[in-house]
């Protein structure tokens, strides 16, 4: 006796299932649709809560808020009133935690489908799955009840669909129609299933993305004294970082959700449709069914190219274009001064031209793969599936002759076979393009399996590069402190924090593998409250690299040690190149504060203006539109208004020391005098790093580097019998060199006039 389908032996509970599943499904949407007048009580009600223009600026400006327990309340926008969104910080020991599953890769590792890569997948998941309860969790176990509902659904599908045409084989219009009531039935769960598929797909992306991404500028904006942020590229080699922390971690993301459905479906569909067709292809059916999964998989494997070296290439070379546009963006004006645009047009279409072409070999790669996939899994995969759909029906065929001989009830009977045959033909053919449809995208998962791990290595080399950032020999840091002492200090450019072997097998942390270039050798002085120091000598001797040791941005060598003063209120460091922070402009003087923090200090906007005042900036709130006027600073303020405003952050800060690094290079002479003395009266101990002589009036003692390659320094007081004799010695050396000018002028006479008797 021919077997019966599933839903032809369906019970009237499961009927009765579909229904009250459907009436759930109809009710939902009737709900979801509200009377308008419930909608209109609901706003009345909530609109208590909008806030005023004054108070949205409020919010605007003050950015977040800090809780008791440590968590911030960031402050976003939205609409007529304002979003808050918790954020918890990032605890230090998890850092600590983290650094033992990310050790470092060799440079030399091509991404692939191994070992290494599960070890990498395994340590970003950590990050981005941190419990089982998590949000993270919780979308993805909804997502896999989905997947696994939608290929149930899709067997029902199959078996309604075999059913339908039997009933309309067997005319049959009573069974017909309520098959075809069922197809309706089934098509709102399936089409809700499927909705939801996308969308928790894009959500649990989503979500990945802000976790990974909150850990990762949590670990990369990391405070003193390991300040990931300025020494991964310097110490770690690691360039475009803004790249890796956008674009491959949104690439990572969307590709590891949309990888988990593309794996986990196909691999229901192959086990549950084989399961299913097995009964019907039998043992012989579904050995040969088997031995077709296999005869694919290694055709397939040995067409597919490195998908994942691939990726990481072209991401690679997608941040090295991203940042040359950005380069330009950031460094317009001086680009235009220096009437540099083509130029910089070449530069920009060369990386461009690097991409595109490596883009386009990938696109020649894929044809001999798609064409082979294609063929396989469509063509190859159909006809085997009409092989195998054969077996049942000619190995059991039964002839029948003369049929206006045999009885009615035997007519009926062959009719019923010709139907049941019919609905296992139809059923197992949907199964089996479905099965194909699996199998398909079963194998393109591979391909983005391989591209998965080309991006799972860009974001791991970023983190294992942060986390094994060996932290610099801390120094003496004291809030109690009152002076700064270097003992017995080499400066020099810090060399790279990791090295390679030579068989490349693995990466090591050893900053002192390399050697590292000294510019000031065995330095060593103490500087007190009220001892003002300037650093002077020709370019590029390292006057701004003492100013780094001093500060802690690179670490002493040498063995010597550094002490200073901690935090901001110890030593604040000024650049020549003034930093405008995005914000208003109240933002640009309170920097590196935020608006609770001044808020917190209790100082108001009249000490602003007194600070403003000292930097001969008192005209900004005026011009620009208020204290909370929000603009391009950088543009917006001229060279020496952007200076200015660096100072402008010493008064309002007061620390105890203030390095100022050519920091007033584009500014008068008056005005300057005016604000070195101010900061002297705020009882601030300045140390300058300029070539003007007109600061040493300013000053109490000269650091003078002599810049002969040997790393000598002279330390003298100005002012007393042996900083007098120094400059005596450099007038009458400068003098002595004058005096020889007209004898080099002879001599430059002679030698034209040789070289223009040789050329006649």
């Amino acid at each position: 006796m021919p077997s019966k389908s599933l839903l032809a032996t369906s019970t009237p509970q499961r009927h009765a299932a579909f229904l009250v599943f459907a009436t759930v499904l109809l009710l939902r949407s009737r709900l979801s649709r509200a009377p308008a007048s419930v909608i209109e009580k609901l706003k009345a009600a909530t609109a208590g809560n909008t806030l005023t223009q004054e108070e949205l600026m409020q919010a605007l400006q003050q950015v977040y808020r800090t809780e008791p327990d440590g968590r911030k309340t960031l402050l976003v926008p939205y609409k007529a009133g304002v979003s808050k969104v918790t954020i918890e910080p990032t605890p230090k020991a998890q850092f600590v935690a983290n650094i033992k599953r990310f050790p470092l890769i060799p440079a030399s590792y091509k991404p692939n489908l191994d070992k290494p890569f599960l070890r990498q997948l395994l340590a970003i998941l950590r990050i981005a799955f941190p419990s089982w309860h998590s949000k993270e969790a919780i979308i993805l176990v909804l997502h896999s009840l989905f997947l696994v509902l939608r290929t149930v659904l899709s067997i029902g599908v199959a078996r309604l669909d075999g059913r339908i045409v039997r009933d309309l084989v067997s005319a049959d219009g009573k069974g017909f129609l309520k098959g075809l009531g069922l197809w309706f039935a089934l098509a709102i769960p399936s089409t809700y299933t499927n909705s939801m598929i996308k969308h928790l797909q894009s959500k649990l992306s989503l979500r990945l993305r802000t976790r990974l991404t909150r850990y990762t500028h949590d670990l990369y904006m990391s405070s003193a004294p390991d300040l990931r942020y300025y020494r991964v590229a310097l110490e770690g080699g690691l360039e475009g970082v803004d790249h890796y922390i956008t674009s491959d971690i949104a690439g990572f993301c969307d590709s590891l959700s949309a990888i988990y459905g593309n794996v986990l479906k196909p691999s229901l569909d192959l086990l549950l449709f084989t399961s299913q067709l097995s009964r019907t292809l039998g043992v012989r059916g579904t050995i040969l069914l088997f031995g077709n999964y296999y005869l694919t998989a290694r055709i397939l494997r040995a067409a597919t190219p490195a998908f994942g070296r691939l990726a990481a290439v072209e991401a690679r070379l997608e941040g090295e274009y991203r940042a040359g546009m950005g380069r330009v963006g950031r460094e317009s004006e001086e680009v235009a001064f220096y009437g540099g645009g083509l130029r910089e047009r070449s530069i920009l279409w060369r990386a461009y031209l690097r991409l595109i072409k490596h883009i386009n070999s990938i696109y020649k790669i894929r044809i001999a793969y798609e064409w082979t996939e294609d063929f396989v899994i469509k063509y190859l995969w159909s006809a085997i599936g009409y092989c195998l759909i054969s077996i049942p029906v000619l190995l059991t065929r039964r002839r029948s002759i003369a049929v206006q001989t045999i009885p009615t009830a035997s007519i009926t009977a062959v009719s019923n076979e010709v139907a049941n045959r019919t609905e296992t033909y139809i059923s197992s053919r949907r199964l089996l393009i479905s099965l194909a449809d699996a199998g398909g995208r079963l194998m393109y998962a591979y391909k983005d399996l391989l591209e998965l791990a080309g991006l799972t290595t860009r974001l791991y080399t970023l983190l294992s590069t942060l986390h094994n950032l060996p932290s610099p020999p801390s120094s003496a840091d004291d809030a109690h402190v009152d002076r700064i002492e270097v003992s017995h200090v080499d400066v020099g450019i810090p060399p790279p924090a990791f090295s390679e072997p030579s068989n490349g097998s693995e990466l090591s942390v050893d900053s002192a593998a390399a050697p590292s270039w000294i510019l000031v050798r065995d330095l060593s002085l103490e500087l007190r409250e009220g001892e003002h120091l300037m650093i002077t000598g020709s370019n590029g001797v390292g006057k701004t690299a003492v100013a780094r040791v001093l500060a802690g941005l690179w670490a002493a060598q040498g063995g010597g040690e550094v002490k200073r003063p901690s935090g901001r209120t110890g030593v604040f460091v000024v650049p020549q190149r003034a930093y405008m922070v995005t914000g208003s402009l109240l933002d640009q003087v309170i920097y590196p504060h935020s608006y609770p923090e001044f808020m917190e200090s209790g100082k108001t906007t009249e000490d602003l203006m007194e600070v403003l005042e000292a930097a001969n900036l008192a005209y900004l709130p005026a011009r620009e539109g208020g204290w909370h006027t929000r603009k391009e600073w950088r543009d917006v303020l001229s060279g020496g208004e952007k200076q200015r405003m660096g100072m402008a952050r010493v008064f309002y800060h007061k620390p105890k020391f203030a390095i100022l690094d050519e920091c007033t290079s584009a500014v008068s002479s008056d005005v300057e005098g005016r604000m070195y003395e101010h900061a002297k009266l705020l009882g601030i101990t300045l140390i300058t790093i300029s070539l003007r002589p007109s600061l040493m009036r300013y000053h109490t003692q000269l650091l003078t580097l002599s810049g002969d390659g040997t790393g000598r320094w002279t330390l003298s007081r100005i002012g007393t019998a042996e900083e007098r004799m120094g400059i005596d010695r450099e007038i009458v050396s400068l003098e002595s060199k004058l005096a020889d000018v007209e004898k080099w002028e002879v001599r430059l006479k002679e030698l034209h006039h040789l070289l223009t008797v040789q050329e006649q």
